[in-house]
């Protein structure tokens, strides 16, 4: 931890470890989204709204944290990585709580019926996108290593190996969407044009996740190449 004690001593509170504790907050705000479409397909309207609620509560402290980071980030130039690198993995992180809040709103202001063949294809694509989440903010957790050893050797390749892990979490969770899409559209005779709709940009939002989380190892991945 040398490293990082002189660059606080130097240059005054480090930025790494709040950022490192917004993603945490980040990764239970999306934890909280397998619960909230199992309550759904649950048919326990209480449930969804009590997770709602959560959901809402985790977003607004990644808030308080995201906005005391920005007020205190060092403007300093010699920072070990560039301010605006460290504000683009700020903004991701905080993307993926604004997601889950706009998922969890949606869902309590609106009543949304699961049919019955898509309902283990959801829960399936929503556990899969949040596995990149927590992916994500293991990658970020490895911030202190990468700082100490300078973003090099093999601290470096072991996070390089970890956001290559991530992709393929990726992809897996594009290839679910394509599916509950299709299961969709299987189903829209059946539907309310507005559900299909809804149901359509719904999936759309839970692959957000997975792709803000994937964009976060990647801008990890562009400061390890500098």
């Amino acid at each position: 931890m040398a490293t990082n004690t002189t660059f606080t001593n130097l240059f005054g509170r480090s930025p790494f470890k709040p950022l490192q504790e917004h993603m945490l907050v980040v990764k239970e705000c999306a934890r909280e989204v397998p619960k909230i479409f199992q309550a759904l397909c649950d048919g326990d309207t209480k449930r969804v709204k009590e997770v709602q609620a959560k959901i809402f509560e985790l977003e607004s402290k990644a808030d308080i944290i995201k906005n005391d980071l920005r007020a205190h980030l060092p403007k300093s130039l010699f920072m070990p990585v560039d301010r605006r690198d460290l504000l683009e993995v700020l903004n991701l992180q905080d993307s993926v709580a604004d997601t889950a809040q706009d998922i969890a709103g949606l869902l309590v202001e609106r009543s949304m019926e699961v049919h019955d063949s898509m309902k283990q294809p959801l829960m399936n694509m929503v556990s899969r996108c949040v596995d990149a989440c927590v992916h994500s903010a293991r990658i970020i957790g490895r911030l202190d290593e990468l700082v100490e050893t300078g973003f090099r050797g093999p601290e470096s390749e072991a996070v390089l190996a970890m956001v290559e892990e991530l992709n393929m979490i990726e992809s897996d969770t594009d290839q679910m969407g394509v599916e509950l899409s299709r299961n969709l559209f299987a189903h829209e005779d059946s539907m309310k044009p507005i559900s299909v709709v809804l149901w359509y940009d719904l999936i759309k939002m839970i692959g957000s996740l997975a792709d803000d989380a994937e964009k976060i190892g990647n801008r990890l991945r562009l400061l390890l190449a500098r």
